[in-house]
């Protein structure tokens, strides 16, 4: 069976999400979560991508970004894959995959869930009851960009921007946006259009986005995502 193509349009913000195989840990110590963001940064200069937000579980990880070409996204993880998994291999005499076959990602309508995404990445740890405040997380980038810590990695996204006129005034703004949970709708629907790889956002984005790929994208059905409670181990996905 052929492999489902992935879109992605230069300019266009996508989240990313790759897991570990079997939901295994693909992190094992501090070490790791360098490495591994050492090669994010070279991977993204290398091919063309601007990170906005990303959070390192210990069994998946999740990336906002906006590549500058439509294989921007693809080369850039190809590199991650070819230098940090026989990294891991080496390190812990080990062999075979670390992924759970190929990434996920999705289009993000930067009108409506641009922002939205940002906060669903970096609270990814509260909800996985790792920490109690998304703060207290050392490896996202909301140390970044709530609370202003050096991280060369980052570059707002214009919608980060539009926060405030000063950077204060936009990280006040942005520690706002997290003083409530991420509503249960909104995080079926990340976690399915991901999964998917249909874009997220109005039905105009969508056709829009197909009008120029000249190409349907992910799911038929479209409308508001369905309401069913979270299983287990959907927590902190």
């Amino acid at each position: 069976m052929p492999r489902k193509p992935r879109f992605f349009l230069p300019g266009l913000a996508a989240h990313v999400v790759q897991r570990g195989n079997n939901r295994q840990p693909i992190f094992f110590e501090r070490s790791d979560y360098e490495q591994y963001l050492s090669l994010l940064g070279d991977g993204c200069d290398r091919y063309g991508c601007v990170i906005h937000a990303y959070v390192l579980m210990s069994n998946h990880v999740h990336l906002l970004l906006t590549p500058a070409g439509q294989q921007s996204v693809s080369r850039m993880m190809q590199h991650l894959g070819r230098h940090y998994v026989p990294y891991v291999n080496h390190k812990y005499s080990r062999s075979g995959t670390l992924w759970e076959g190929r990434f996920k990602a999705s289009l993000v309508d930067t009108s409506l869930y641009l922002l939205a995404c940002y906060r669903y990445i970096e609270t990814n740890p509260v909800r996985a009851g790792m920490v109690a405040n998304v703060s207290d997380y050392h490896w996202s980038s909301f140390q970044h960009n709530g609370l202003g810590l050096s991280n060369g990695l980052i570059t707002p996204h214009a919608e980060y921007e539009n926060l405030g006129g000063t950077l204060q005034q936009r990280m006040a703004s942005y520690r706002l946006l997290f003083e409530h949970p991420v509503e249960e709708g909104l995080l079926i629907s990340l976690r399915e259009h991901t999964q998917s790889g249909t874009p997220l956002g109005s039905e105009r984005f969508r056709d829009d986005i197909e009008a120029v790929l000249a190409a349907r994208i992910g799911k038929s059905d479209r409308g508001r995502p369905r309401k069913r409670p979270l299983r287990p181990f959907e927590k902190g996905l």
